[in-house]
């Protein structure tokens, strides 16, 4: 009798997993609970980038306005001065500065939609902020650093001043012994 051979397959033997030790656990939900705060602080400086990306995106879009309004503002101090000695003129140039008040009209409307407004200063207190001091004028009748005259009106774009408004600022009264004083500093500024 022929003895077969009979190939045995090994076998395998699983171990039961062990439960993983109250350490390794603890492990465990520290990473998961420090891979979700990385998550939470990555969408949060994803929406904080979108929220910045978009305000730049706006102060761009309002430079750019800026400068577009700023070389509109000269033509339009010139329509108002022109305007202004139209009312003395015969009835033809009369008739012709009314169209001219409509169109200048047209162009304060679409500076307004852009949010452009101006600012008038006559009577106000000087602010560095908002005007810009051209002359000067002692005057007792009114408080030092009133505006006495506006030169040019002052623009705004929201509230950020594009153009200062130019304007002549009340001074006090000089009395004679300060006058004495001024013409010595300039004399002493002189001879330097």
């Amino acid at each position: 009798m022929v003895e077969e051979e009979i190939e045995e397959e090994p076998v395998e033997v699983v171990e039961e997993a062990e439960e993983p030790s109250k350490e390794a656990k603890k492990e465990i939900e520290e990473e998961a609970k420090e891979f979700k705060e990385k998550y939470l602080r990555a969408l949060a400086e994803l929406e904080n980038s979108r929220k910045r990306f978009s305000r730049e995106k706006i102060e761009s879009q309002s430079f750019a306005i800026q400068n577009v309004v700023l070389d509109l503002l000269q033509p339009i101090d010139h329509f108002e001065q022109a305007l202004a000695h139209a009312e003395h003129a015969d009835a033809t140039v009369a008739h012709w500065a009314k169209g001219f008040e409509m169109i200048l009209y047209q162009l304060k409307q679409v500076l307004e939609d852009h949010g452009v407004t101006s600012f008038t200063s006559l009577g106000s207190t000087f602010d560095p902020h908002l005007h810009e001091a051209v002359e000067t004028e002692e005057s007792e009748e009114v408080a030092e650093g009133t505006i006495t005259f506006e030169f040019h009106k002052g623009y705004k774009l929201g509230s950020r001043t594009i153009r200062a408004a130019r304007v002549r600022v009340a001074t006090r009264p000089k009395n004679g012994d300060e006058e004495a004083q001024d013409q010595n500093n300039e004399e002493e500024h002189i001879e330097k």
